[in-house]
């Protein structure tokens, strides 16, 4: 689905709500979702279904904390520079980690790029290196060195 497409996606006051309030700072608390369906009048299961819904439709990509990096567990970007002919098959060898949150392809050498989270420095780097023996081609271990506070939350004007 293109960012075109989206905004032909039919959103109804609620889900408008749920995506303009629900950004960021998601309740920290036992039953999110239930608070969620609370301040917006909705049950938790309207909630659920809500974000299902809009995640199917490709409204939402992923619904979920953002935790500081490496303050509950590790993780790395890593890249891989696949022969073209093999960039379909090893990007479904990496999707397949369950370590890996995201993978994408570049136009460049290194073409194939993932981000690997895992328990532990030492558990990330089993699974690259997993991914490197199981592919055949090495991975270039990219671990953050600064990290800078982007806040990807936008307004978003309903047309």
């Amino acid at each position: 689905m293109t960012i075109a497409d989206i905004h032909e996606v039919p959103l109804d006051a609620i889900d408008r709500r749920l995506i303009e309030a629900y950004q960021r700072d998601l309740p920290l608390c036992p039953e999110p979702y239930a608070a969620m369906g609370e301040a917006l009048g909705v049950s938790e299961a309207v909630v659920l279904d809500r974000l299902h819904h809009l995640q199917e439709r490709g409204v939402l990509s992923r619904v979920g904390a953002v935790i500081a990096p490496h303050r509950a567990g590790w993780s790395t970007l890593a890249a891989m520079a696949v022969p073209e002919e093999r960039l379909d098959a090893v990007a479904t060898l990496v999707n397949a980690c369950p370590e890996v949150n995201h993978n994408y392809a570049r136009e460049h050498r290194l073409n194939l790029w993932f981000v690997v989270t895992a328990a532990s420095r030492e558990a990330v780097a089993d699974v690259l290196a997993d991914i490197a023996e199981r592919s055949g081609i090495g991975v270039l271990d990219l671990p953050l060195e600064r990290a800078y506070g982007i806040d990807l939350g936008f307004k978003p004007s309903w047309s």
